[in-house]
Parts: C-alpha cells; structure tokens; sequence
C-alpha cells in the first residue's frame, strides 16, 4: 500500500536542486501568502489537457510544448509574449497538417522560472558565488547580493504568470488565434525564407485545404474553432515550497491539482524514486511529464512509471526524452521495448535541445542540425518499434536571437554575440522554429505515405 500523500509530504523526503534561503521565516510567510491567492490554473483545465494527451498516447494526436528555457522578469513585455504566441501558433499550424492530426498546444510559459544547475556555485576569476537558479529565486548579476536567494520573488513569479496567462487566453479565444491570420504569418515567412522553394510545396497545400473549407462554407465566422484555441502552460516543478503553496483541492472531485500551471514537470536531474520532487508530483491529478536522460534504466523507468501513473491512466505522464543527436539510438530504444512490454499508456516526446549543447566563442548554443538530427532519430525509432512518436519538447523564443547556429539562415559561432539575450540556455528563434516544424512535417507526411504504400501493398 502506498504510503499517505499530503501537499507537504514531499519535506520528509531528500531533496536536490533547491536554494539556501537564509530567512526561513521570511519564506514561511512567503508561502502562507502565496497559499490564500487565487489558483493560476484550474483543475478542468488540467482535465482537458489530460484528455489531449490521452489521444496523443493512443495514436491520435501530436504535442508541441515549447517556449522559454528560463522566463524572465527584466523581459517580460506583452510583446514578447505575443511574438512567442504567434510563432508558436504557425508551428502548430504546419504540425497539423504534415501530422493530419490534431496538435496538443502546451506553452512553457507562465511558470518556467526556476532551473536546476549542475553545479551550486559560479566562478568568474577569483570570485565564487552561487549559482543563478532563476529569476523566482535570486538574480542573474553576478554580485553577492543579487545571489542571496529571495523569497518575495516567488510573489512576483506569481503575479508575471497571473498576467501572463491572461494575456495568452485573450489571445488563444479572442480572434487573434484566427487560423487565417496564422496562415497569413506562415506564407510571409516562408517568402522571406532562403528556403522557401522547399517550404512553399506545404504552404500551398494548406492553401488549397483553406480555400476548398471556404468554398464549401466553413470560415471563422460560423466555426469558432477556426478562431479560438486551446493552450496549456508547463514548467518544471523545481522549486516545491512554491508548488505546494499553489496546491489545491478541486470542490468537483475532491482531487488535489497543481494550480501553478496545467502540466509540470520533473527534471532530470530530480527523478529519484525516493526524492522530493516524485513525491510531490505523484498526488497531484495534473497531467506529468518526466524527463528521461541517458543515466535513466529501463527498470528505473518503470519504477517512476509504477509510483506516478500508478492507474496505467493514459494522458497522464508524458516521457520527455533528451539524450542527444549522438546518444539517442543507444537509449531509446530500450525504454521503449520495456514501457511496451509492460503494457504502460504514454506519450512518448522528444526533447531535442538538451542533449545537444555546446560550447562555441565562449557561448553555449546548440547547433540546429543536430537538432534536427536528433528528432529525425527519434521519429525513425519509433517506426522501427511500431510506437507512436507523439510530440517535441523545445526551448525556443518569438524574438529574431542569435542564441542556437544553423538553420536556414545559417547562424555561424560569430553571430552569437549579435542578440544573444537567454538568462539561461540557448534558444531557437521564430525562423529556427518554424524551419524545424516545416521539417518535422515532412518527415510526418513521409511517414504517412509510407504507412499507405504498406497498407495498400
């Protein structure tokens, strides 16, 4: 029997990855404040996606989650969100049509603050001081007291999420997320694109698809589903004390939810069966992620599988993979065999960003090929296995940075320095994204034409 679960049982538990805060007590009320405001998130919203999800694991859908690596408060900005929202949306767009299937639309945003580190403490010359770990917990300058962990930076995390969310529900419900404003952004960037004789083929298939629903009288005038969308948050649920302050019983199930974002999930470098973080996320009801490494075993994955989907619930626990271009064929397939012969419902995505990060002019950055490199691995191993490959997981911005080299547009190491604005980890740009999702669809559409010339034989 499992042991009793309760918001605060995770503090009895070892715990990674968290700031030495040097008030207690300033944090305690922090906390106690944060626990009597307004959920951001409700639980029927978490439902919903869990729903989504739920098809994407059966075969019958596709999840893009995406955004910033670590949000800011210095850039938090209606246009910056905006922008993020936009590219986002043309993603999905392509996504859609190359998947023929519906898009799962999952922000990192609104709540992606804190970052785990792998190492507690930065050197610059002969200064040591601790490592940033995110706006919510102490600040990027280098100085000893922008360091010092603070707690009231969880209560202005809270209120740029507030604010963030509702600007991003104004846009996914009121006409902005227009599938033909979308498909408008889409042609310009394909016009402006080096490639866009390689991108135009798509575009002018989504074209003709527009054309004919106007022709037969299906616009957004008469389907709100042309005009509206549905879009999640997610973040990694770091920073716990913050977590469980925004935990709440949901007066329709009596279920606890997160109410800090739709989906969070755990890093990493914080997935030990026996740890905080598994603790805290295996009795709230929101749908999970879980990032898998190449340190993680088959057995070890099916142990955290058994304590955080303990009902085989499908949409519940998505395993967000990030190996590497260079490492993925050596691990995945494994875990894949073992969650398919124990007969475990999730939703396999691939994060292509992580496991592909180097060092170039002094700059981390990660080169787009090997992006790619490794979602086509991780496209090409599903088939292999007769899995479904059921979404990608990027860290990516609306803004035109120089953070990740290659694309199209052929960012080179001395372009780095040109906008080169991440707090933390480096980040495709609009055009990157896009590319990448013009790409993906390919490979999805080939895919498909594979399965027909098999089926058809």
């Amino acid at each position: 029997m499992a042991q009793t679960w309760t918001p605060n049982s995770w503090r009895q538990k070892p715990i990674q990855q968290v700031p030495d805060y040097p008030e207690l007590a300033a944090l305690e009320a922090v906390e106690a404040r944060l626990a009597k405001y307004p959920p951001l998130v409700f639980a029927g919203e978490a439902r919903r996606l869990k729903s989504a999800l739920a098809n994407v694991a059966e075969g019958r859908g596709f999840l893009l989650q995406g955004g910033d690596c670590a949000e800011s408060f210095a850039e938090h900005g209606a246009d910056t969100i905006r922008d993020f929202f936009r590219a986002f949306l043309q993603m999905a767009v392509v996504l859609t049509f190359g998947a023929q299937q519906p898009v799962v639309k999952v922000g990192r945003i609104a709540g992606q603050f804190a970052k785990p580190r792998s190492s507690g403490v930065e050197k610059q010359g002969d200064v040591t001081l601790p490592s940033y770990r995110g706006d919510i917990i102490n600040g990027i300058e280098f100085t000893e007291e922008a360091r010092v962990p603070n707690p009231e930076r969880q209560v202005m995390a809270y209120r740029q999420s507030a604010a963030t969310l509702n600007l991003l529900r104004a846009f996914a419900m009121g006409g902005y997320a227009n599938l033909e404003n979308v498909h408008q952004w889409m042609l310009g960037f394909v016009k402006d694109s080096p490639q866009a004789e390689r991108y135009r083929k798509l575009a002018d298939r989504i074209s003709e698809t527009m054309d004919f629903m106007k022709a037969i009288g299906i616009t957004s005038e008469n389907h709100p589903s042309l005009r509206e969308t549905d879009f999640f948050t997610s973040h990694e649920a770091l920073l716990l004390g913050y977590e469980q302050a925004l935990t709440r019983v949901d007066s329709t199930s009596g279920d606890w939810y997160a109410t800090s974002g739709h989906m969070i999930w755990i890093g990493d470098r914080t997935r030990q069966p026996d740890h905080a973080h598994v603790e805290y996320c295996r009795g709230i009801k929101n749908p999970l992620g879980l990032k898998c490494g190449p340190s993680l075993s088959a057995d070890g994955l099916l142990e955290l599988i058994d304590l955080l989907n303990p009902a085989n619930e499908a949409g519940r626990l998505t395993l967000i993979c990030r190996f590497g271009h260079d490492k993925v064929a050596e691990h995945l397939p494994r875990l894949i065999r073992a969650v398919e012969r124990e007969g475990k419902k999730v939703v396999w995505s691939c994060d292509p960003m992580h496991g592909n990060t180097i060092t170039l002019n002094n700059y981390k950055t990660r080169p787009f090929e090997r992006i790619l490199s490794e979602v086509e691995s991780f496209f090409q191993i599903h088939r292999a296995e007769g899995t479904h490959p059921g979404g990608i997981h990027i860290e990516m911005t609306g803004n035109d940075v120089t953070e990740c080299t290659g694309g199209a547009r052929a960012l080179s190491g001395d372009d780095l320095a040109d906008r080169y604005h991440t707090h933390c980890d480096p980040r495709l740009n609009a055009d990157q994204a896009l590319e990448l999702a013009f790409l993906l669809a390919e490979r999805m559409k080939g895919g498909r034409d594979e399965k027909k010339m098999v089926v058809n034989g």
